[in-house]
């Protein structure tokens, strides 16, 4: 088993696209947390010394390895069954070529545009050094789609760690209402629906913590994601005896589609009120 010490869910960027790269390939995790900007996440650092940022992956054999591109050359090395990255050599070294300029890059859009998944503005006033971010952004989609023949919505045909390492730039797209052309904006909804962003989402919200200088002064409109299916906290008794998440016996619920469902605690629970349809554990007890 790893563990993978990853910040706040709703802020954290580079953690998102580290939960990503085991989640969307398959790979088991323990996850380990801490609260940004706070004695919470010095002390989850010290556990994985000696980094010094999140995300970082203690490996089974005990070392850790920082840094997302060396995770994602880890995992790809040690699971080559995963397919992190494109079988084509070609394919592959573009992959390889976006994630490096997404790492090092874009700094305006990361100063200026700082991800916050509880928040979604319909105007940002964007300056011209970030709209000149985004449009280096879109011509890299542009041509990895053109170059290799992509046609679905993702950048080389299936989901690669390209796309996970770009799943918190179209979170900022969509959270600041950049502008962007159509091929783009499909591939941002693309990531807003993809059921691991939505669970991470998900469990972001039911963090209930807000870290208030991500706030900005534009005015607010509704996430552009998929709506959520309607749910809301109740009491008990439920139809199930035990959570779908860890089996243990239920002491929290929610109501949804007119009947009662419980869980092992608040997060199991407000992770579900969040957004019901991106958890098919729970959605199989609710369409039984």
């Amino acid at each position: 088993m790893y563990d993978l010490a990853i910040g706040d869910r709703t802020y954290s960027s580079w953690s998102l696209r580290g939960w990503l790269l085991f989640v969307k390939f398959g790979i088991p995790v323990r996850v380990r947390t801490g609260r940004l900007y706070s004695p919470d996440f010095s002390r989850l650092m010290a556990e994985f010394a000696p980094a010094r940022m999140v995300p970082a992956m203690r490996v089974p054999e005990g070392y850790v390895v920082a840094e997302t591109l060396a995770i994602a050359e880890t995992l790809a090395e040690r699971h080559p069954e995963a397919g992190l990255w494109p079988e084509d050599a070609e394919a592959r070294a573009a992959a390889r070529w976006l994630c490096s300029e997404m790492h090092a890059g874009f700094t305006n859009l990361r100063n200026d545009c700082a991800m916050n998944l509880a928040k979604s503005y319909s105007e940002s006033a964007p300056r011209p050094e970030v709209l000149a971010d985004v449009a280096r952004i879109e011509a890299l989609w542009t041509h990895a789609r053109a170059r290799h023949g992509a046609d679905g919505p993702w950048l080389f045909g299936r989901y690669t760690a390209a796309d996970a390492f770009f799943a918190p730039v179209a979170a900022r797209i969509a959270g600041y209402n950049l502008p962007v052309e159509a091929q783009a904006a499909a591939y941002v909804s693309a990531h807003l629906a993809d059921p691991a962003f939505r669970r991470w989402r998900a469990m972001g919200w039911a963090e209930h913590f807000e870290q208030s200088f991500y706030r900005k002064p534009y005015p607010e409109r509704p996430w552009p994601g998929p709506e959520a299916m309607a749910a809301r906290a109740c009491d008990g008794p439920s139809v199930n005896a035990e959570c779908p998440y860890s089996g243990k016996p239920v002491t929290h619920f929610l109501e949804a589609g007119g009947r009662v469902f419980g869980f092992c605690n608040a997060f199991c629970r407000d992770k579900t009120l969040a957004d019901p349809e991106a958890w098919p554990q729970f959605m199989e007890i609710y369409r039984s």
